[in-house]
């Protein structure tokens, strides 16, 4: 039986093996991290992106009438969403790689802007990169009331509920202390004292912790409410609070309320020495991000409303909050720059505006106009998204891809660099799409 072979990151004789061994490999990894493994016949409803990689966007319900829920749809099915997911965490695990080899390899002028577009700015300013992270986020509120719904749906207590909100968020901060690199050595405490807590997933799981229960608690006008005021409370905290040493209002790097409270708060090292991109304070106008997801999700959700009225609704809302981060952006007296180190209010506006107005695009397509070519190679990717994110930590797969492809791409010089970062994407997309056929998702 042919095989593929992914060597550990540490290059010794372990290998993980597409085969009879997969489902075994993934039991492991499920109980060291406490990740339930799901594995069913039918892809079962979304419930957070974040946090529920393998599963489709469907949402049954039993409302009861004259409530609210009435108006919801007793099975709404989200492939717009599951898609939407995938293109995101595309551009993670190989896209830009691939993209930045093939400007690299052709040097066309017009490659060359593009790849200008994939990269973080130093500290102010937009550059489309920025958006991967907020997106993710955005995707994981859309689909938080449609898992609220789903759990209270088949009689899941709300104190059950909540500790799954709870333990969910724990989980992907845990994974995020993970993914940062444990310290190798236990027997001093120096490891840990110069680890990095900050993270990514750190910043996702909290986020969505927040914002989840929010969504448990509050209706359409309440989380209105909590949206408008975490980004007007950050910008008045970032404006009017000052800083010992800098005063009130500056917003330069390392000067800024949100640096001073993570450097106060936050043990170990930060990334760039006084400051984090994915610190504590921040986090705050992150939970907006989730609760912008949130509510569209809560619209989407309504059966009263025709799939054109709700994407017209995505359109009009993305242009208006795109519009509103611009000018926060630009107004002299109130400004607040977009900036994603400190996740500022004009960049949550203006990333969720972009969200917005991508999930409309997905959604026209997708489940409006039932157009679903090519859909599937996207939702191998969304369907495992923790798990291809962590899989870097723990597998090679440029040392597999480099031993499988080296002579290859010997007999052309000039595409060598191209040939092997298709491999690398090649490899991690064979592993997702193999657990997708054997309907095997992470689940945390």
């Amino acid at each position: 039986m042919a095989r593929i072979v992914f060597f550990v990151r540490n290059t010794n004789q372990s290998s993980f093996i597409i085969s009879s061994g997969l489902v075994e490999v993934t039991k492991r990894i499920s109980s060291v991290f406490n990740v339930s493994l799901i594995r069913k016949e039918m892809i079962m409803s979304s419930e957070t992106p974040a946090t529920t990689p393998g599963s489709s966007s469907a949402v049954p319900a039993t409302p009861s009438p004259g409530t609210d829920a009435s108006r919801q749809s007793t099975s709404v099915r989200l492939v717009s969403l599951d898609a939407l997911r995938g293109f995101d965490m595309f551009w993670i695990i190989g896209g830009k790689s691939m993209l930045v080899a093939l400007a690299t390899v052709t040097s066309a002028a017009w490659l060359q802007w593009v790849v200008a577009r994939m990269h973080h700015p130093l500290w102010d300013g937009f550059e489309p990169y920025d958006l991967i992270f907020p997106l993710f986020l955005f995707i994981a509120g859309v689909s938080t009331p449609m898992s609220i719904q789903h759990r209270r749906g088949r009689g899941d207590s709300d104190r059950k509920i909540y500790i799954h909100i709870v333990l969910r968020g724990i989980i992907l901060v845990l994974l995020g202390i993970v993914y940062n690199g444990i310290p190798v050595d236990w027997s001093t405490t120096e490891g840990w004292v110069n680890h990095r807590y900050p993270s990514v997933l750190g910043r996702i799981g909290l986020a969505y912790m927040f914002a989840a229960l929010i969504a448990m608690n509050t209706k359409w006008l309440g989380r209105w409410l909590w949206l408008i005021g975490l980004l007007i409370g950050y910008w008045a905290a970032l404006r009017f609070i000052p800083v010992p040493g800098f005063g009130a209002g500056d917003l330069s790097p390392g000067h800024t309320l949100t640096d001073y409270i993570d450097r106060l708060l936050i043990p170990g090292h930060l990334y760039h020495g006084d400051r984090d991109p994915e610190g504590l304070l921040a986090t705050i106008p992150a939970i907006a991000t989730a609760l912008l997801g949130v509510i569209t999700g809560q619209m989407l959700m309504r059966r009263d409303r025709s799939g054109w009225r709700k994407t017209l609704m995505m359109v009009l809302g993305g242009v208006v909050c795109v519009g509103l981060g611009w000018g926060w952006d630009q107004e002299f007296l109130l400004r607040f720059p977009i900036n994603k180190n400190l996740w500022s209010s004009s960049f949550v506006l203006y990333c969720g505006g972009w969200s917005l107005l991508l999930l409309a695009l997905f959604y026209l397509v997708i489940d409006v106009f039932k157009f679903r070519w090519g859909v599937t190679f996207f939702t191998v990717i969304g369907a495992n998204s923790i798990l291809i994110y962590m899989a870097p930590s723990f597998i090679n797969f440029k040392f597999t891809a480099k031993s499988i492809l080296a002579g290859p791409s010997s007999l052309t010089e000039t595409w060598a660099p191209l040939i092997l970062v298709v491999g690398v994407f090649a490899l991690k997309w064979l592993l997702l799409y193999a657990l997708y056929r054997k309907k095997i998702f992470l689940k945390v």
